[in-house]
């Protein structure tokens, strides 16, 4: 295979989204910490094949009890809701997308939705591997 050019690396490396590939797996290393991160590695790769043939679920870097804590975070007053603000501000800590997003300003966000959406953002950031 010929050498590549700086443009047409960057090009592969956009095309391939191995930035955000390699993003999202150094922060599952960091979170989980795990004592052999090769293989550690080696299996987030293959949840993520089987997630893709809908044989498993992909691997999330927060679950269920961690979303409520952040939900709870954000709710400092516990009136068991949050701003449309501040749900995109959460998907953006987490490197999610919020393109797609058409929440009106008006509208309260509950648990409830907040979970559901946090789990349909993780969905797609590793639907695109």
């Amino acid at each position: 295979m010929a050498a590549m050019g700086e443009e047409e690396s960057r090009e592969y490396l956009r095309r391939h989204r191995l930035p955000e590939l390699l993003h999202r797996l150094g922060a599952l290393l960091l979170f989980h910490r795990p004592e052999r991160p090769r293989e550690f590695l080696i299996q987030v790769l293959e949840r993520v094949k089987a997630g893709r043939r809908a044989e498993g679920e992909y691997p999330f870097l927060m679950d269920e009890a961690n979303v409520e804590a952040m939900f709870g975070l954000l709710d400092v007053l516990g009136q068991g809701s949050i701003r449309p603000a501040q749900y995109r501000e959460a998907l953006k800590t987490l490197g999610l997308s919020t393109e797609d997003l058409e929440l009106e300003d008006d509208v309260e966000i509950t648990l409830d939705e907040f979970k559901e959406g946090m789990k349909k953002k993780m969905l797609e950031s590793w639907s695109v591997y």
